[in-house]
């Protein structure tokens, strides 16, 4: 079988991407995105913001987020190109609608990867002071670029590598954890994770939604999954098993299951973590709120206390390696989503372009504009507070335009598949409900810039509509 192709009609070979992806290499790109360990950096705000229920706020986020996962598993079905969102959009609501999405998922898929690469550079900078961040954080960009310029298949592989690292590390975690909460006890009540300290009054479900509302940022990347739509093997188990005679499972399926399943992995994850760091925490929830300043800091200061520094210093080390290969992963999505954007004329053609099935150009340009918003963050004090602040309503914004397709498509267009009003309707309108909340939930300085970010992107979808008229007429 071919690894070349492409389901994009009227692709030439030079637009078509390689099929090289299986089921393990989509949910290893989907977790290095988010990060088994996506809660460290977030847990004391969680912690402070929930009245300690930190291990419930997320397990409502994981179910939160289960109905955008839902949405994507429906839409890359009927949709199975690179291009996520922009190519679900564009086919559910039109052209407009699909421009706008890609648009605004952007934001996501271009600097989440800046951020994660902020953070490696922190990191390092962190063991060799020596060494200034910038530096660490511009060398991570070229490794990883030249990564993703090897090859999809090639990256995975690697990458693959680097995710066992992060989960031995987890694990080590769990295992030190576990055994000193069996020999020492645990500093706060074993509910409490679930339930709250009881140190900010009782238990209170809209601090838990406040909390929330940061939890489910930790997710953000999952859904890069389906911009690999058109790089899978369309080949299931079954036929290799049987000579080829068996079911073909298509790439779409696999990737759908990839998306539900890594969600519901990271949530196990993300849940198991905090339940056991909250356990150790000897710092209660209210001091945590009084004091801002040690919240970044509040899982690293449980472990050094009741584990010990080398478990910090090796958490920290994981960190500095997996934020590289969750830019790797971010990189990579953000270059198909610019390649399917170039294809349909939406940006410039030469995006659409591709090497021996890799599109260099597109992961070439956004590398740079990754590297000139890392380098610039990192030179700054306040650098990842900016980039955080516009990442969070692009990602969300997308979302809730994803939700809007499936309703599109299955409900007012009545595609080629039976109206399923629990599937097509209920639950992407409820989806839709939770990003819009998270939306509105988040800080006035990141609705500013999504909204201004929006305004760009009308600006340019009405230049594009009246130079199409032009070159009609």
């Amino acid at each position: 079988m071919s690894e070349t192709g492409t389901t994009a009609p009227g692709a030439g070979e030079e637009h078509q991407l390689r099929r090289s992806l299986g089921f393990r290499d989509l949910v290893v790109y989907g977790l290095l995105f988010i990060a088994p360990m996506a809660p460290v950096g977030v847990f004391g705000t969680l912690d402070a913001k929930s009245h300690g229920a930190v291990a419930l706020v997320y397990v409502v986020a994981t179910i939160a987020m289960a109905f955008t996962a839902f949405s994507y598993a429906q839409m890359v079905r009927v949709v199975p190109q690179a291009g996520s969102v922009f190519a679900y959009a564009r086919v559910g609501l039109g052209n407009g609608a699909g421009f706008i999405a890609g648009w605004m998922a952007m934001l996501d898929y271009v600097l989440i990867p800046a951020v994660a690469y902020l953070f490696s550079g922190i990191a390092m900078e962190a063991l060799i002071p020596e060494v200034s961040r910038w530096v660490w954080t511009a060398i991570a960009v070229v490794v990883t670029t030249l990564l993703n310029l090897w090859g999809v298949r090639a990256a995975a592989r690697v990458g693959f590598l680097v995710l066992a690292m992060e989960i031995v590390v987890l694990v080590v975690f769990v295992v030190a954890a576990i055994v000193v909460l069996a020999r020492d006890g645990a500093e706060r009540d074993w509910l409490s994770p679930l339930s709250g300290d009881g140190t900010q009054g009782a238990f209170a479900l809209s601090a838990v939604v406040g909390a929330v509302s940061v939890a489910v940022l930790s997710y953000l990347g999952f859904d890069a999954i389906a911009t690999f739509a058109e790089e899978v093997d369309q080949e299931g188990r079954e036929a290799r098993w049987k000579g080829g005679g068996g079911r073909r499972a298509g790439g779409s399926a696999k990737v759908a299951r990839a998306l539900l399943f890594c969600l519901a992995l990271a949530g196990v994850l993300f849940v198991a973590q905090t339940y056991l760091v909250a356990l150790l925490e000897p710092v209660s929830s209210a001091q945590l709120a009084a004091e801002p300043e040690r919240q970044g800091s509040a899982f690293y200061d449980a472990v050094d206390a009741s584990v010990g520094t080398w478990l910090h210093d090796l958490v920290a080390v994981s960190k500095a390696i997996g934020a590289a290969f969750a830019a790797l992963a971010g990189q990579a999505a953000a270059g198909r989503l610019l390649f399917a954007m170039g294809r349909d004329r939406r940006l410039p053609g030469v995006l659409s372009r591709t090497d021996s099935g890799v599109p260099r150009v597109a992961l070439l340009v956004s590398a740079v504009i990754t590297m000139v918003a890392a380098v610039w963050a990192a030179r700054r004090d306040d650098g990842l507070d900016h980039l955080v602040s516009v990442v969070d309503v692009g990602a969300l914004t997308a979302f809730t335009l994803l939700h809007a397709s499936v309703v599109g498509w299955f409900v007012v267009r009545r595609g080629d598949a039976p109206v399923n009003w629990w599937k097509h309707l209920v639950v992407p309108v409820l989806g839709a409900a939770i990003t819009i909340t998270v939306i509105v939930e988040a800080s006035g300085s990141a609705q500013v810039v999504g909204a201004i970010w929006l305004a760009v992107g009308l600006v340019v979808l009405a230049a594009q509509a009246r130079g199409r008229r032009a070159d009609g007429a």
